[in-house]
């Protein structure tokens, strides 16, 4: 145990944010540096509970409490020797999980939880920092190889696990960078590019091979795929977007959210989609509806409002959700605080009726209502409806599941049973393979929309089931059996 009154003699603490009035005139992460010795601190409160709960609360079963110890006793080498051996990416989900694993930490029961997060975020950047983080090219090679379609966290995973377990592992990925999301769905002030680039440096040089703007189905069919490897893990995503049919959706200026991320991650605002100057209305509440908001600030629009269908969340844990599920809370995300500061809104319990268009067909303004609950139905309350001004418009509302055209088409076609779950997922057995021989499903692809955790321990137990298909056993790790359903 790192320090056995550690949890009694320190609070919670963690980095402070740049001012927002700085912050938001560049791109760059918004947390400033945290010292070492109250990151240690922070280790210290780790109890190192007979029973850890926090590795339920992961769906990478990380070592918490070993590396938490571990960085107490200022051994920082061993520290990412543990947090590695579960996890292939820690600065991804460090900076981008929602931490599951602090929500079933045992501490908060009655306490404040363990800053896991920002102890798994310094134990990697620390790695870097000192050059310990190195490739681990395999030792001998099997002569199989595999295709990885898409190279977000699920596709990835597999795909440096598959090449460290001997495989010539080639990744495909449709946008002209690797990363997937990461990339392009991700704003730069959550994180960093420079965090996926240096670790496709380590990946490239273990012998992964990568590459970029090839969309499989179109530029390359199921049949070539299949001819050319002796297996082939999807792990392309849930891309379908929900959409929103209401009068005045074809209006010019109403976009998905990922259809206004990705250019303006690419230019870093610079975008053919601009917020500048703009009314903008971001419908959905969840975490790509704070990267829009983000974006949109960074990008200078004169006005935001973030519209949510559901009621405001309560801001500590209802009962309905006790310890140690991940329960649904009021959050201030960086980019709400933002919005907070420039005066924007966060406005709950509504729904869009209509997007008003001008005589040019633009989109003036938007109609909305207020609604009752959801075990009401969402019914509209009457004598509440109001319209607000509106220039620009993102719809995050979340995914519905993959995009069902082009590869996934043509493997149905194929596939020796229903090749889609009733979800709309592409359905797998326990050992992640599909209904065609030698193809595996793994991330959102398989489970849906769902957790960067999530989507990299798919991903590595998908890589266990291929390399036992293809060699007829494995050393390689499962995180997670496919049938299993996270508590968030």
């Amino acid at each position: 145990m790192a320090d056995p009154k550690g949890f009694l003699t320190h609070g919670r603490e963690l980095p402070g944010r740049r001012p927002v009035d700085v912050r938001i005139r560049d791109w760059r992460e918004v947390y400033d540096d945290f010292p070492a010795e109250k990151l240690t601190k922070q280790a210290a409160r780790c109890m190192d509970c007979g029973i850890p709960f926090c590795h339920n609360g992961c769906p990478l079963g990380n070592l918490i409490p070993e590396w938490n110890d571990l960085v107490y006793r200022d051994d920082w080498r061993e520290a990412i020797e543990r947090l590695h051996a579960t996890n292939n990416f820690p600065e991804f989900t460090g900076r981008l999980c929602p931490a599951p694993c602090e929500m079933a930490c045992v501490l908060g029961i009655n306490a404040d939880p363990v800053a896991i997060k920002r102890v798994e975020v310094e134990i990697i950047d620390r790695a870097f920092a000192e050059g310990w983080v190195t490739p681990q090219p395999p030792l001998a090679k099997t002569g199989k190889k595999v295709a990885v379609v898409g190279s977000g966290p699920a596709g990835l995973a597999a795909a440096q696990q598959l090449t460290r377990a001997g495989h010539d592992v080639v990744v495909f990925e449709r946008a002209d960078a690797i990363g997937g999301l990461l990339r392009y769905g991700i704003p730069e002030f959550k994180m960093e590019k420079r965090n996926i680039d240096r670790r496709i440096e380590q990946m490239a040089a273990e012998g992964t091979e990568f590459r970029t703007g090839v969309n499989v189905g179109v530029d390359i069919t199921a049949a070539q795929l299949r001819a050319e490897f002796d297996a082939i893990v999807l792990a392309g995503g849930a891309t379908a977007w929900r959409d929103l049919p209401v009068p005045g959706r074809d209006a010019e200026g109403v976009y998905q959210a990922m259809e206004f991320l990705p250019p303006a991650n690419k230019g870093f605002g610079d975008s053919s989609i601009s917020a500048r100057g703009k009314h903008v209305v971001v419908i959905g509440g969840g975490d790509t509806g704070a990267d829009c908001i983000g974006t949109a600030i960074r990008q200078g629009a004169a006005s935001i409002t973030q519209l949510e269908i559901m009621p405001r969340p309560p801001e500590d844990r209802p009962g309905s959700q006790p310890w140690p599920t991940f329960p649904m809370l009021f959050k201030m995300e960086s980019a709400h605080e933002e919005l907070a500061e420039l005066g924007g809104d966060r406005v709950y319990a509504v729904s869009t009726t209509e997007f008003v268009k001008d005589a040019d067909g633009r989109l003036a303004a938007l109609r909305l209502v207020e609604v009752e609950g959801p075990a009401a139905g969402f019914k509209p309350v009457p004598g509440t409806e109001r319209e607000i001004p509106a220039q620009l418009v993102t719809l995050a509302m979340g995914f519905l599941g993959p995009d069902k055209g082009g590869l996934l088409s043509e493997l149905a076609d194929l596939s020796a049973g229903e090749f889609f779950d009733p979800r709309g997922n592409v359905a797998r057995n326990k050992s992640y393979q599909t209904g065609v021989d030698g193809v595996f499903a793994a991330g959102d692809m398989g489970r849906g929309q769902s957790l960067i955790v999530w989507a990299i321990a798919e991903g590595r137990s998908a890589a266990a089931a291929v390399d036992e298909y293809l060699t007829g056993q494995t050393a390689l790790p499962v995180a997670i059996p496919p049938t299993a359903r996270p508590l968030v």
